[in-house]
Order: C-alpha cells, then sequence, then structure tokens
C-alpha cells in the first residue's frame, strides 16, 4: 500500500538583495510575458505566440504555438512540469519540458470550464499530486488533480470575482488571489479543509498596498507582492498558519510589471527573483535568503473503499461500527451514524443495505455474542440528541439491523457513547454530556424485553464524545476535546481514577475526536482522530502508551476515492475480512466529501498499510 510523506510548512525570515542571482536571463526572453527559471540553467517563457523552452543562452529549442496564458510550472523528473491556457478557447494544457531531449511533452489537457476563465494555476499537495485551480471572472471557479493523463474535477469554489492572478504555497498550502481594489487573499488550497478566505494584503484604504497589486509570486511560507506602481516590492511571511506578516517592503529602483520567485538551485538558504522592468523591457534578477526551521514528515495512506454518501447535506455523518458476520467475514456490515437522519448500515464495498429513521443519532457501537439467559445477541446502540436517550439495535446473523428499544437518560445535552462487554458477561454502556459528565448503565434483557439501569456516573473538567472501552482489561478511554486522553477503570464498582494517557500538544490537536481498539496477535493499539490537523494517532495501549505513528489519509485517485479529513468517529477490528483487509481494517467518518464534491461519506483503509507504514507488530 502507497505511503507518502507531507513536509510542514516552514517559517521563514526573508532577506532581501539587489545583488544578481546566479544565471540571469538573456536579453532574448525581454519580451516573454512569463518565465520560469530550469535547473540546467535554461528557460521555460510564455509569450502571445506561444510557450517555449530555451537553453541558457535563449536558443530556442521547442515550442507549442498558441496564444498562452498563465503559465505556471512545479518540478518534474525529466524536468519541468508546465501548465498554461489557450486564450482563445480557454483549454488547459499540461507539458513537461524535458531537458534531456528538448522537447515540450503533451502530458494532459482540460477542457474549457463552464465559465470565463480569468487567471490558473498550480498546486503540488501532500501526496506530490498536481492540482489545476481554474479561476472564474464571476467567482465561479474549479480545483482539479491530474492522474495518469487525465484530470479529474475536486471541487467547485466561490471566489472572489475578477481575480487577476493566482499562485499556490504548496508547504502551507495557500492559493493566493490578488484582486483590484481590494489587495490579495489567501484560501485553503487543501480540498480536504474547510473553505477560508483571508486577507493578506489589502489596498489603500483598507491597507498599505498602494492602488492594489500587478502581481504575485508564492514564497514557500509566504507571498510577494508587487504592487500597482511596480516599484515596491512586498514581502509576507505566513504566520502560525493563520496570520501574514509583513516582513518588508523593497523599493525597486525601476518599474516592473510581474515577479517571479523560485527556490535557488545552488543555494538552499536563499530564493531567486526575477522582475520583468517595463522600460527596458527585460527581466532582472535579485534573491532573497532565509532561514528555516526544522522539517517534519507525516506518512499518507490511501483509503481503498468508500461508502455511499449520506442523504444529508453539511455536517451529518459522524461515527461508524463495525459488525462482523459470523460465519463470512466479506459479508460483514458498516454501522454509520446520520446526525440529521438515523443509522446507515454499509456492506464490505461501500453500498447502503439499510437505512433506519431513528432521528438524531451521533455516536453507535457494536458488541456481538451478548448472552442474557439461554439467549444470544449482537447488539447495537447509538445516542439520540433529540430525545438524550440510548436506542438499542439487534443484528440478525444476515446483518440486518432492527431498532429494539430506547432508554431515557437524565442528560441534557447527550453526545458521546461506547459499549462495553465486562469480562464477567453481560453489556454495559457509557455515555456522556457536554458538559463532562458520564453515566454507566448496566443493559440487561428478560422476558418483559430490554431494559437499563444506572450504575456509576462520574465527570471530565470539560467536553468530551469519543470513547472506546479495552474490553479484556477492564479499562476505558475517553477523549476530552480540548484537553487530551483519559483512561480508567471500566468496571463500574470501582472508583473513576482518571489517568492522563496523552494530553493535546503538538502530536494531538483539539478537539480529540473518535477512539478505537486494534486488538492484534501480538500487541494492541489504541487510535485517535486527531481533528484539529486531520491525523490519526496510533498509540500502544499499555502504558506509557507510546507513540508508534501518525498519518493523514489521502487520495486514491485509481479508485476515484478521496481523501478524509476533520474526522469525528473512528473504528478499527483485527479480524480478517478477506483480500486487503485480512489484517483488519480502519474505519473513518470523513468531513469533507471531493472528487466531486458530495455530501459526507466514510472511509476504509486497509490495516495492513498502517501496520506497514509504522512496523507494527
Amino acid at each position: 500500500m502507497k505511503t507518502k510523506y507531507l513536509i510542514s510548512s516552514l517559517a521563514l525570515i526573508l532577506v532581501f538583495s539587489c545583488a544578481s542571482a546566479a544565471g540571469a536571463p538573456p536579453a532574448v526572453v525581454g519580451k516573454a510575458q512569463e518565465i520560469i527559471a530550469l535547473p540546467d540553467g535554461g528557460w521555460l517563457t510564455l509569450d502571445k505566440q506561444g510557450v517555449r523552452l530555451l537553453d541558457a543562452q535563449g536558443k530556442e529549442r521547442s515550442k507549442v504555438s498558441l496564444r498562452a496564458k498563465h503559465l505556471d510550472a512545479r518540478p518534474h523528473a525529466d524536468g519541468m512540469l508546465a501548465v498554461f491556457t489557450d486564450a482563445d478557447t480557454q483549454k488547459t494544457y499540461v507539458y513537461v519540458a524535458d531537458q534531456k531531449t528538448g522537447q515540450l511533452r503533451l502530458q494532459a489537457s482540460m477542457a474549457s470550464p463552464d465559465f470565463s476563465l480569468e487567471s490558473m494555476c498550480l498546486y503540488r499537495d501532500a501526496q506530490q499530486l498536481d492540482h489545476v485551480f481554474l479561476i472564474g471572472k464571476e467567482g465561479l471557479s474549479e480545483q482539479w488533480v491530474m492522474h495518469k493523463g487525465s484530470a479529474q474535477l475536486v471541487r467547485k469554489l466561490a471566489l472572489p470575482p475578477h481575480s487577476k492572478h493566482c499562485r499556490v504555497d504548496d508547504q502551507s498550502q495557500t492559493l493566493y488571489l490578488s484582486v483590484p481594489e481590494t489587495g490579495v487573499w489567501a484560501f485553503t488550497a487543501e480540498a480536504e479543509t474547510a473553505a477560508k478566505l483571508k486577507p493578506v494584503a489589502m489596498a489603500a484604504p483598507f491597507g498599505k498596498l498602494q492602488g492594489g497589486a500587478t502581481a504575485i509570486s508564492a514564497l514557500p511560507g509566504g507571498v510577494a507582492v508587487l504592487d500597482a506602481s511596480g516599484k515596491k516590492l512586498h514581502l509576507y511571511r505566513h504566520k502560525d498558519g493563520q496570520h501574514f506578516q509583513p516582513e518588508q517592503i523593497v523599493n525597486l529602483p525601476y518599474s516592473a510589471t510581474n515577479v517571479h520567485a523560485q527556490a535557488s538551485s545552488n543555494n538552499s538558504n536563499k530564493l531567486d527573483f526575477l522582475l520583468q522592468d517595463e522600460q527596458a523591457k527585460t527581466w532582472r534578477a535579485s534573491s532573497a535568503a532565509w532561514k528555516q526551521s526544522a522539517v517534519s514528515e507525516i506518512v499518507v495512506i490511501e483509503p481503498t473503499v468508500q461508502t455511499d454518501t449520506v442523504a444529508r447535506h453539511g455536517d451529518a455523518a459522524d461515527d461508524p461500527a463495525i459488525w462482523v458476520h459470523p460465519k463470512d467475514a466479506r459479508l460483514s456490515r458498516v454501522l454509520g451514524t446520520n446526525k440529521k437522519q438515523g443509522l446507515l448500515v454499509y456492506d464490505m464495498q461501500g453500498k447502503q443495505t439499510q437505512l433506519l429513521e431513528s432521528g438524531r443519532l451521533n455516536n453507535v457501537d457494536v458488541r456481538q455474542n451478548i448472552k442474557w439467559g439461554q439467549q444470544s445477541f449482537d447488539i447495537a446502540m447509538a445516542t439520540q440528541r433529540d430525545e438524550n436517550s440510548l436506542v438499542l439495535y439487534v443484528i440478525n446473523d444476515q446483518g440486518q439491523v432492527a431498532e429494539a428499544a430506547r432508554f431515557a437518560t437524565k442528560l441534557d445535552k447527550i453526545y458521546g457513547f461506547c459499549l462495553y462487554q465486562p469480562s464477567t458477561g453481560g453489556l454495559e454502556a457509557f455515555v456522556n454530556d457536554k458538559d463532562g459528565t458520564y453515566q454507566q448503565f448496566r443493559i440487561v434483557h428478560n422476558e418483559q424485553g430490554f431494559s437499563s439501569s444506572l450504575v456509576r456516573s462520574f465527570k471530565l473538567a470539560s467536553q468530551p464524545e469519543g470513547c472506546v472501552a479495552d474490553d479484556k482489561t477492564d479499562r476505558l478511554f475517553m477523549g476530552e476535546e480540548k484537553r487530551g486522553i483519559w483512561v480508567t477503570s471500566a468496571k463500574a464498582d470501582q472508583p473513576a481514577d482518571l489517568q492522563m494517557v496523552m494530553p493535546v500538544g503538538k502530536q494531538l490537536v483539539a478537539d480529540v475526536e473518535g477512539l478505537a481498539m486494534y486488538f492484534g496477535e501480538r500487541a494492541n493499539y489504541l487510535l485517535v482522530s486527531s481533528q484539529g490537523d486531520s491525523s490519526y494517532l496510533v498509540l500502544e495501549a499499555q502504558a506509557p502508551y507510546r507513540l508508534r505513528g501518525k498519518f493523514r489519509i489521502g487520495m486514491n485517485l485509481a479508485k476515484g476515492i478521496d481523501g478524509t479529513s476533520e474526522t469525528d468517529g473512528i473504528e478499527v477490528s483485527s479480524v480478517n475480512f478477506g483480500g486487503e483487509f485480512a489484517l483488519g481494517m480502519l474505519v473513518v467518518q470523513d468531513g469533507y466529501k471531493r472528487l466531486p464534491d458530495g455530501t459526507q461519506n466514510f472511509k476504509y483503509i486497509p490495516w495492513s498499510a498502517i501496520a506497514k507504514a509504522f512496523k507494527l507488530e
């Protein structure tokens, strides 16, 4: 299973230098509207007649003839990946500038969008997948991802109308847009996040950017903005992932009409700038130095199955659970809650098999082969938020789910939930309130049916949600959203002596959401949804609860499955479900359905991919 790595955003301190950068552009490229320096000293240029691949002296090696606009590029194994647009047809073309053969080689093309194209730019994500942003004149925009010579729509966007330029900083996953009369804005380039638009540099009188922006260029961790006069270059740094801090304003001795910045090919502590001199009709070279912080890496794992989407828009899907077929695990079921409708049931291929309209369900859990007297049951239970109650379901040996009972609680805002099967037998349920209250109920069955009784209560300091019981060791793990993970005895006759497993911090980013237990042959693991940074943690399930790995879930383009983000509930099983799930599987809720846009759903991830990534026992 593929695993790839994400390089974190770099904190940069930029210092502009007026000294010429190595490899200044030859005079012949002076009339080019766009220019990109190549690793071998050559050049990629765009003008009104086409896109050209030039050698270091400016001699043309290859050309694509068309009225081209909006050139952008990223490094490629053969040289440079170049993307540009035909101004007449609005088609976008993807070429490889092959430095060995000296050819511009067509790799893919994209049909004209259904709107007037104003700008276009590239984005390379954590998986090293290349995306194209098509920015519409009236604010209608799209994000596409390229894969094996074709492009797939990731999402549709609403961006500021009349955005003249766009560029993306891959490291901070930030799309920058210049908008006449208002200034420069930042938008989230990563599709698996909430769409957020933030001001970077506002035009006067709202900010210090006189007349708006003539051109922009993304920096690793920031953006360079050329103002309307063309004589001032403003450098901004992306700070704390939230704000944009002015580094300095550089006064230019000439009027520039365009700017392009890229990492220096011969100095890892320098940025090279190319600025187009309007009067001299030439490109000038300058540089900027910076210090970079330590680089962190995180594994990206691909999902292999996704469920049908839920029937309600917005934040609807929440928490999954897994029911294992008693005779053929390939016929097992995944249960998922819809906070706006009820309980969903899916097969192992992700197809919906049932919908039980039980109301606003939040968390669900499953236990099997529960014995009361001479009878045995497979049970699912869920929290019902309208009634502040618990809903009990019975699952037959074919995976059909039926509601069997409802139990009232005295909680004001019922929220998280998990089941517990004590080593002594029977079934118990933990349910929490948003105020931190936990209640433990004992579930029984007799001739009159199912009933529940409160056996223990305790309280966390602030809002919890996710929890999971380790039936083998009679322990309860709980997530307190803003503080961390706690563990205590699950036994009803024991005091709730809370011990911290892992606090919120650099690795575990609030909110703490879903928790799940993987029971392996030689080791057990606690999995956690770190919602604040859309990642998942794997901890050893015994003290000192060593962190074994942290990962994100990315796109599986071969199967048309998007990644996941802002996950609420998770569930994991070590059962052999066959095929790619022979070692078990992880199921996660996805906060944003992309590729293309849609309502939320759940993703299945083979445990083998996680085990391989972190060398788990």
